[in-house]
């Protein structure tokens, strides 16, 4: 899939594009170019900046500015404002730990894709009454992890969710084995001390394999 900074994604294609979206939290803007390029080098593009910190904003718009090859998310989206501030800074899609009407709204309007947090049946009704088919599940493993995710396969037979929340390398597969699962989000591919020591390397490792994991 070609991505350039003026395409215009769907939620489905950032899903797809490898196994694990990265959950990222940066307190420094100087980390945020060498870390995003150490992702890219391990095979991951699909960068999710959480909107933790008051670096966050400037963080994204570095990495879209500097580093062609990655594609910059807002996490941690929670009203119209965030949406705003996000796609000013130069991400292409956004995530939110639940979903509200004025949210997707937002997103639709500053043409940013949209994975929605969603933790029960009638939020996902709710984001699918708008028109989301692809779901964040979250948090994974508190909502009721895989079971909770199987349960949902047979009313929910047409969405696909990206679990995140307690997600790691031990049981990433429990959930990227499950049909309705296109990938998982997870804070383990940029660890806090990595950032810290400025080990890059060790972020390029655990980003190429995660881009292998199988699915």
């Amino acid at each position: 899939m070609a991505v350039t900074p003026t395409s215009r994604l769907s939620a489905l294609q950032v899903m797809q594009d490898a196994p694990v979206i990265p959950v990222i939290v940066l307190n420094d803007v100087a980390h945020a170019v060498p870390m995003a390029r150490a992702l890219v080098a391990g095979g991951i593009r699909m960068l999710e900046v959480t909107l933790r910190t008051p670096q966050a904003l400037a963080c994204m718009e570095a990495i879209a500015k500097e580093v062609p090859g990655a594609v910059v998310g807002a996490g941690t989206v929670r009203s119209p404002a965030d949406a705003a501030a996000a796609a000013k800074a130069g991400a292409q899609f956004a995530v939110s730990p639940g979903y509200t009407r004025a949210v997707g709204q937002a997103c639709r309007d500053h043409g940013l894709s949209l994975l929605p947090g969603v933790a029960t049946g009638s939020e996902i009704m709710m984001a699918q009454e708008d028109g989301y088919t692809e779901l964040k599940f979250f948090p994974a493993m508190q909502a009721g992890g895989p079971a909770m995710l199987k349960a949902w396969g047979g009313p929910f037979f047409d969405v696909k969710f990206c679990p995140t929340g307690g997600v790691t390398p031990g049981n990433a597969l429990d959930f990227l084995s499950l049909p309705n699962v296109a990938c998982v989000g997870g804070s383990w591919l940029v660890p806090a001390d990595a950032l810290a020591q400025g080990d890059w390397a060790r972020i390029v490792a655990l980003a190429r394999e995660a881009s292998l994991l199988p699915r």
